[in-house]
């Protein structure tokens, strides 16, 4: 599994493998995802807009 997270690092994120192999888990797989939103491959799990964070008036 971790090479294909290389792999996806590499080819797909365009990175240097070195950078890949120093990048946290976490940040690699959240790049992924994202990545993946971009191009199509996935959907966003919610959609939220800003009026739902930051309520009116503040």
């Amino acid at each position: 599994m971790f090479a294909r997270l290389i792999y996806y690092g590499v080819t797909q994120l365009h990175r240097p493998e070195p950078d890949v192999w120093l990048m946290p888990i976490g940040e690699l797989l959240d790049q992924w995802e994202i990545h993946k939103q971009f191009t199509g491959m996935a959907k966003s799990k919610r959609e939220v807009s800003i009026d739902e964070i930051i309520p009116m008036g503040i």
